[in-house]
């Protein structure tokens, strides 16, 4: 047994991840159903739209701006969550913020105090530790800084995991316990620093779980810990 596993704050940590993807994995059967919530009787209809079930991709100005970050030379600010009801749309906005960071403009600590901004206030739901591990740490953000390194992000697209739309067509009502949604994005990060300005690409992508309760705009609830395809 590891020594992680007799630690109680990690033990705790391992039984929120375990809800988490419990939650996931609920919602994996209500999709097909969240259509007919939001317009049934009107209820809800005009602060939740619904949402796209197919593949999206930032085609258009709004979506650009949400799933983007800033472009190579120019200093980054903190990432701010949108005010938004759509998973899709959300997810691509935390996906180009979760890969995105600028040593030059904030520290390591405002980054993680920024994107913990992203969660989910309901605790049970929200895995900090999947969003905090993907910040460099304290040693090496302060190695990073001294060479200006920042990175940007990019997103070509995202969708509802296959799993997700054919297993929710067998329990309609199953997502209004959590209201949580497994999002797969893809994209792209680049990466550079002094004396580099262009640095390196590599392809992204990851499965989020984003919260969208009809009552109030959608909210991160974690990082899954293997991409559905």
């Amino acid at each position: 047994m590891s020594p992680r596993s007799t630690n109680p704050s990690g033990a705790s940590r391992m039984r929120r991840r375990a809800l988490l993807g419990t939650a996931v994995l609920v919602v994996l059967v209500a999709l097909a159903g969240l259509a007919a919530y939001l317009t049934r009787d009107g209820r809800n209809s005009s602060k939740a739209p619904e949402p796209q079930v197919s593949s999206a991709s930032p085609s258009s100005p709004s979506a650009s701006a949400s799933a983007s970050s800033p472009p190579h030379g120019n200093r980054g600010d903190l990432p701010v969550p949108p005010s938004t009801h759509d998973p899709i749309t959300f997810g691509m906005a935390a996906a180009a913020a979760l890969w995105s960071y600028d040593t030059r403009a904030y520290s390591q600590h405002e980054l993680l105090a920024a994107l913990r901004g992203w969660l989910t206030s309901e605790t049970k739901y929200a895995d900090t530790a999947s969003v905090d591990g993907l910040v460099p740490s304290r040693v090496l953000w302060k190695e990073m800084a001294a060479n200006g390194q920042f990175a940007t992000a990019k997103v070509n697209e995202a969708h509802f995991p296959d799993s997700f739309t054919q297993a929710l067509q067998a329990d309609p009502g199953a997502i209004t316990t959590a209201y949580v949604y497994a999002v797969t994005v893809s994209g792209k990060q680049s990466i550079a620093w002094n004396g580099s300005p262009h640095g390196g690409t590599e392809n992204r992508v990851t499965t989020l779980a984003i919260q969208c309760r009809p009552s109030r705009p959608c909210a991160l609830a974690g990082v899954l810990s293997a991409v559905a395809p």
